[in-house]
């Protein structure tokens, strides 16, 4: 990596990246990053009539259909009645549907629509183009410690909610 000049700030960690400054510049990248990946999608989530939270839940049913209501709760770390009313607002708009479970009738499975799923290919196209875009400027080795480090700050209990890829298969097999 080139060496920095005084107008442009390391990429690089301090070899003291466990004092206070190198936390804190951490929790602002973490801060501003994920607030400019959300903006990336805000304008067409509001075309819709949807925010960010619509956009959680698409992602997630997309990622495992038939995923039931108790499941996505857990995933999304949210209240009962802040859920209902996203999966009332996407079932509204055809987006996303519910049907009986298969061996519990009480449960509800979720499943996209053909339109939600082509949404969501829309907004996840978006996020693509912007993280390949900065996973690109800050090479493969940068990419494996940011999913450790966020990987890390998941506790161990909830890492099983991450859905399974071939990703995180490597890491947790450390073939990195």
């Amino acid at each position: 990596m080139p060496a920095s000049t005084p107008s442009e700030p390391s990429r690089g960690a301090s070899p003291l990246f466990l004092r206070e400054p190198e936390i804190r510049r951490g929790i602002e990248l973490l801060f501003f990053g994920y607030s400019h990946l959300g903006r990336t999608l805000d304008e067409r989530l509001a075309e819709e009539g949807l925010g960010r939270a619509h956009h959680r839940a698409l992602y997630f049913i997309a990622r495992q259909p038939d995923l039931t209501v108790g499941e996505l709760l857990r995933l999304l770390a949210i209240t009962k009645q802040s859920l209902g009313r996203v999966l009332n607002d996407l079932a509204d708009r055809d987006l996303m549907e519910t049907r009986a479970g298969t061996r519990d009738r009480r449960q509800k499975l979720l499943r996209l629509t053909d339109s939600g799923r082509a949404l969501e290919a829309q907004l996840f196209e978006a996020l693509r183009r912007k993280l390949s875009a900065a996973y690109s400027s800050a090479g493969q080795e940068a990419v494996g410690g940011f999913w450790a480090v966020l990987e890390d700050l998941i506790p161990e209990s909830e890492r099983a909610l991450l859905p399974e890829t071939d990703a995180s298969n490597a890491r947790s097999t450390g073939q990195r």
